[in-house]
């Protein structure tokens, strides 16, 4: 796992460099059929890149987007529309089941399909009439890390084709920020540490970084065993707070930007109640470091548009870490495999 996220600069500079020429011929090509709807079509690690994908296309194309949900075909057996839609189904292997028969379907309905995958010869590749390709490698994790800031990537990629105002050179910046988040790497093994003993926290992120905190926890569950709930600022503030005694545990994503008020509203609150909080930011969010208990703060200035690639990585290094500390092998969790088939 941890050879897999220090992979991560040269694995999204890889895949910029080779799907930029594609996603700039398909973006010649949803000129002349610009879809009123997108459909995101994921599972697991995917759907949270997915999730993310709805607040970028969203936010800087205005176009609604809509999380498909599978079992509505596999277990209800029930058919939806999809004509008038562009349907992108995300997967790191390229097999999900029931993502697969969901980009099937709407193919022979008339919608135009786009795969998102990291395997080339799968099934998803075949299905699909627009494949862009994650160019992470083999991964060899269960615990999926390149793969994931790869599927974000191209989900930039995606927004920029359907006229996002994305320059590609505001991407091609992206590898350099995950080699700088890398840099804190000793300092984020150091604070594991601490959290040997952990077996519940929550993880709270707002917008762009929402799907950080889904992603987050979920490597938390998988690779520590560690019960990790997962609220945006606003939500968890409607309830879940009552959790909340001294000392435990709250991981923030907390960039600057508009999502920067309510997040440090919820910070403040947590403060009150003596939690303990660890706070994700970057230099352009120094109030942050002010009030956090504990700050991972990335050494650069970051645009919240481009934050959370750079976000996500001190997360993984810090469950990576956390997982050696309990003892575990965060390669292999129990009763998990790396492709997971589910109808």
């Amino acid at each position: 796992m941890l050879e897999e996220i220090r992979q991560q600069p040269e694995r999204l500079e890889r895949t910029l460099r080779r799907e930029l020429k594609r996603v700039e011929r398909f973006k010649r090509l949803i000129g002349k059929r610009r879809p009123t709807l997108v459909v995101l079509v994921a599972r697991g690690t995917s759907d949270n890149a997915a999730l993310f994908g709805r607040y970028l296309l969203e936010i800087t194309t205005r176009i609604p987007v809509s999380l498909a949900a599978p079992s509505i075909y596999t277990l209800y057996n029930t058919r939806v529309n999809f004509r008038e839609a562009l349907v992108v189904a995300i997967s790191q292997s390229g097999e999900s089941t029931d993502t697969n028969l969901i980009l099937e379907d709407a193919r022979k309905q008339g919608a135009l399909t786009v795969g998102i995958t990291n395997e080339a010869s799968s099934s998803m590749a075949k299905l699909a009439q627009q494949v862009f390709f994650v160019h992470a490698g083999k991964e060899k994790s269960v615990a999926a890390t390149k793969t994931y800031t790869g599927q974000v990537l191209m989900l930039y990629l995606l927004a920029y084709a359907l006229g996002a105002k994305i320059r590609p050179d505001d991407l091609a910046r992206i590898p350099d920020r995950a080699a700088q988040s890398l840099r804190l790497e000793r300092e984020i093994a150091s604070l594991a540490e601490r959290y040997r003993f952990m077996d519940h926290c929550v993880v709270m992120g707002r917008g762009l970084n929402y799907a950080n905190a889904f992603e987050f926890s979920l490597k938390l569950m998988e690779t520590c065993y560690v019960v990790a709930e997962r609220f945006s600022s606003a939500d968890f503030l409607h309830g879940p707070i009552a959790l909340v005694e001294p000392s435990f545990p709250v991981f923030v994503f907390a960039p600057s930007g508009v999502t920067w008020t309510p997040v440090r509203q919820a910070i403040e609150k947590l403060k009150s109640l003596k939690a303990e909080t660890v706070v994700i930011t970057d230099s352009s969010n120094m109030p942050a470091a002010e009030i956090g208990t504990r700050v991972i703060r990335l050494p650069q200035r970051l645009p919240e548009l481009y934050t959370p690639i750079p976000y996500i990585i001190p997360a993984q290094i810090l469950a990576a870490y956390l997982a050696a500390q309990k003892g575990l092998n965060p390669d292999l969790p129990r009763t998990l495999t790396k492709v997971t088939l589910t109808l």
